[in-house]
């Protein structure tokens, strides 16, 4: 079993020069809508490197108990009603938009007040 960070960045070479959109996509993390006419379905993750879906799941739940940023998205989502599995996907889709901005820039991880 390999480290998230390396399972990241040995399955995601191009992490680093896509925009968030495309590395949450690249990843299998972005809503794609199902859509026909009048008729709407919900919308779903799907594609994607289903490895590093994998890769970074634990990671996000364990950021929604001690990372302020992700708990605070988290509690957001759960009190505006949607289900427990959709918030960790979202912190999970935030977490890889936030390794590829890193990347980009060729910064450090660090606490930054806001």
């Amino acid at each position: 079993m390999r480290l998230p960070c390396c399972a990241i960045l040995t399955e995601m070479p191009e992490l680093g020069h896509l925009s968030g959109k495309k590395a949450a996509a690249l990843a299998g993390l972005a809503p794609i809508s199902r859509q026909s006419g009048k008729w709407q379905g919900k919308e779903r993750i799907q594609g994607g490197r289903a490895s590093v879906r994998r890769a970074v799941y634990l990671p996000a739940v364990v950021a929604t108990r001690f990372n302020p940023d992700m708990k605070a998205k988290y509690e957001h989502l759960i009190s505006t009603g949607k289900c427990k599995k959709l918030a960790i996907t979202a912190v999970m889709r935030k977490l890889i938009v936030t390794a590829n901005t890193l990347l980009r820039d060729q910064r450090k991880w660090g606490e930054y007040p806001a």
